[in-house]
């Protein structure tokens, strides 16, 4: 599992999960911690480097409050009783915990286009890869809104994960090439299969997609839609993407991006998106703090 991507992809009021390892990573540096819990004192033995940010304590049901402090010292390996003066353990809120068990659940199920979808989650294995975000809902619920003429319409879903969005689309009526990374693709694919119908599933494709990489594989601009859930997360990777959607849209293609603005480097790459793209709000979930964004590329004239 890619503990520094779950870390990295959820907000501060996500990191409350209960890991199922006990591992406990910074959420900048990628910093490994190794816990052995205490429950009665619901302490760790050991702490390693820390920042100011919360880190969870998987083992106990915990989190972590680093020291607030630009003069916080930054120990490696020490005892954690010489740090708890510098820190803060929270209990979780109920609410909290109880949001989060979703991603613990083997199936989750979900009614669209007059289908019952049950999508299978891995999340020991595979990580944030493997379980249903609430941007997927909030778009597949906006496709499903017919905000988009979907039929005969050739879409991607880029970093599907689970598929979701993608199989929503291929209910609506499009052909889609569902992507992801490689690691991910086996259990992509037996999401898609398992959710549609014989007479559909020539509508949609299950294809390896790394950004930036291995972009010869599609055509320039092959796409009418480009579709994406909760990309928009890891900064070392904004580049690609937007590489990435440059070549899979023509002047005529859609792109809608769906996403929790977590972090300022989200805004960021918004506004890197608007050096090439036009880009505007057009939804959003304020139940689930999810935005839809749409982008279209610039036409040169615009810029005269």
């Amino acid at each position: 599992m890619e503990i520094p991507l779950l870390a990295k992809k959820m907000g501060r009021e996500e990191r409350g999960l209960v890991l199922s390892s006990a591992l406990i990573l910074s959420t900048e540096t990628g910093a490994q911690y190794s816990p052995k819990e205490n429950v009665r004192e619901k302490r760790p033995k050991t702490v390693g480097r820390a920042h100011n940010l919360p880190l969870l304590l998987g083992a106990v049901g915990m989190v972590w409050e680093t020291c607030p402090e630009p003069s916080c010292p930054e120990p490696t390996g020490v005892s954690a009783e010489g740090w708890l003066d510098k820190m803060a353990l929270v209990p979780y809120e109920e609410t909290m915990e109880m949001g989060l068990q979703k991603f613990h659940k083997p199936l989750a199920t979900f009614s669209f286009a007059n289908h019952t979808i049950q999508i299978r989650q891995d999340w020991r294995q595979l990580g944030v890869a493997a379980v249903v975000w609430d941007a997927a809902i909030v778009l597949s619920t906006y496709l499903e809104m017919g905000a988009v003429e979907l039929r005969g319409c050739s879409a991607v879903e880029l970093g599907a994960g689970t598929g979701l969005v993608g199989i929503v689309a291929a209910l609506l009526g499009a052909h889609v090439t569902i992507t992801d990374r490689k690691v991910a693709l086996e259990f992509l694919k037996s999401n898609v299969q398992a959710n549609l119908p014989p007479h559909i599933q020539p509508k949609a494709v299950v294809k390896e997609l790394t950004w930036g990489q291995n972009l010869g594989d599609f055509s320039p601009g092959e796409f009418d839609l480009i579709l994406g859930a909760d990309i928009i997360y890891l900064e070392e990777t904004f580049t690609d993407l937007l590489q990435t959607l440059d070549h899979l849209s023509s002047n005529h293609s859609l792109i809608l991006l769906a996403c929790r603005i977590r972090y300022e480097r989200d805004n960021s790459f918004l506004a890197m998106l608007e050096e090439q793209f036009t880009v505007s709000k057009v939804h959003y979930d304020p139940e689930k703090d999810v935005r839809i964004y749409k982008a279209q590329k610039r036409n040169p004239r615009e810029d005269l």
